[in-house]
């Protein structure tokens, strides 16, 4: 069973796994964009109630996964937005459906900190991870910031507890 703790970003389990996520990105980036630019969080922005950070564990594994959602509102925003940032499953805990588990967590935590409408960027070369989004309800939308490593922006909006 996966369990989910708050943890803040500056804590040394979460910059080890940042630092083996901003690695696996790195590897896997595609050369035709350019170098990989890992951007490590601001820990105000994931103290609740602009967001939170999430280290996810099972029997197996206590670093399982990670990640975060943190307040992006805008002055134009109708609704109340958060954003999805460095959703990762450890390599030897894929394929068990953490990524959605953890996901769906992120969307609830979200929701309790009241959004409405949730973002993400994602790059072409995580097609696991557009898959995921794509089939658990997230629609590509404008690009919203100017993060160099995206090549996809999605958004969705959140139901109603």
């Amino acid at each position: 069973m996966l369990r989910f703790e708050n943890r803040p970003v500056d804590d040394p389990v979460v910059q080890e796994l940042l630092g083996a996520y901003f690695a696996e990105r790195a590897a896997g980036f595609p050369a035709s964009q350019g170098a990989y630019s890992p951007t490590y969080p601001a820990p105000a922005q994931f103290v609740p109630p602009a967001g939170v950070f999430l280290v996810a564990s099972d029997d197996d594994s206590p670093t399982a996964g990670c990640g975060g959602v943190r307040r992006v509102q805008r002055a134009d925003d109708l609704l109340v937005r958060f954003e999805v940032k460095h959703l990762w499953v450890h390599p030897d805990s894929r394929g068990r459906g953490y990524g959605r588990l953890l996901l769906a967590e992120l969307e609830r935590r979200a929701r309790s900190l009241g959004a409405e409408f949730v973002v993400l960027d994602t790059n072409e070369s995580l097609a696991a991870a557009g898959g995921l989004y794509r089939s658990t309800g997230y629609a590509e939308i404008e690009p919203y910031n100017a993060n160099p490593n995206a090549t996809h922006w999605y958004g969705k909006r959140l139901a109603a507890d």
